[in-house]
């Protein structure tokens, strides 16, 4: 694997706590955009600690944006007191590139909750995240996430424009241009812990679905699924109260 970057850290809960969770964010987003579940855990007696990948918020930059540069910074990502993760929740490039890093150290995680995954992107898929990026890149005020998301809460709106400000525009492209093709699906045939996905709904958008989920599933008896109805691809920003019930169900 790549070299990896010390990633930065913010954190929710006790550092006492008995069970230890990472928060991997998604492309062009941040650690802090992780807020409602790094809180949620930490209400739920985790201490969750939330990393901003390489080009993005205060993470440093490279020339390497594959996916595998991200699994191997994640890999080497662990618990302050060291040993391993209880629980590793990764959001769409989080959950490939965490996917990535459980799959090359089997001790890194005992456990994998992926929201959305971008386990293999391509054709449709691929271009609608492309024109997605460059639109929030574009046009960087409040008020237009506003109108995109007017259900989000206003801390996922005021954070989502800090993320995008915060991003190199540079590496938010390079991660769609150096992945292709972007396909991580032999990683997640081979991942030996417990892992659950929590897919978006196909009705409002969903990367994970179809043929690709069942493929995915079926490869791998470790991988199991539930479905947070009305929620698109940030589905712990678009319902956030499911989203949180159905993690906290999964690591039980």
């Amino acid at each position: 694997m790549p070299a990896p970057l010390p990633l930065p850290r913010i954190a929710w809960g006790s550092p006492t706590a008995p069970r230890r969770a990472l928060l991997v964010h998604g492309l062009g987003s941040s650690g802090a955009l992780m807020w409602r579940l790094g809180d949620a855990l930490a209400d739920a007696g985790w201490h969750a600690t939330a990393v901003d990948l390489r080009g993005h918020g205060d993470a440093p930059r490279s020339l390497d944006y594959s996916v595998a540069a991200y699994g191997a910074d994640l890999a080497a990502t662990l618990p302050s007191d060291g040993g391993s993760w209880d629980a590793v929740i990764g959001h769409s490039l989080g959950g490939a590139a965490s996917t990535v890093a459980a799959a090359s150290e089997s001790a890194w995680t005992r456990r994998l909750v992926l929201i959305d995954p971008a386990i293999h992107v391509n054709g449709r898929d691929a271009g609608i995240v492309r024109r997605s990026q460059e639109r929030a890149f574009a046009d960087t005020r409040l008020e237009v996430v506003q109108q995109e998301h007017p259900h989000w809460h206003p801390q996922d709106q005021e954070l989502k424009v800090d993320a995008v400000l915060r991003a190199s525009a540079w590496a938010v492209e390079q991660t769609s241009v150096q992945n292709q093709p972007w396909d991580v699906r032999a990683a997640a045939a081979a991942l030996a812990v417990p892992t659950h996905v929590l897919g978006a709904d196909p009705a409002v958008y969903s990367i994970f679905t179809g043929d690709l989920a069942d493929e995915v599933l079926s490869a791998n008896p470790l991988i199991t699924m539930s479905i947070v109805a009305g929620a698109g691809h940030s589905l712990h920003r678009d319902k956030p109260e499911e989203s949180v019930r159905q993690l906290l169900e999964a690591l039980k």
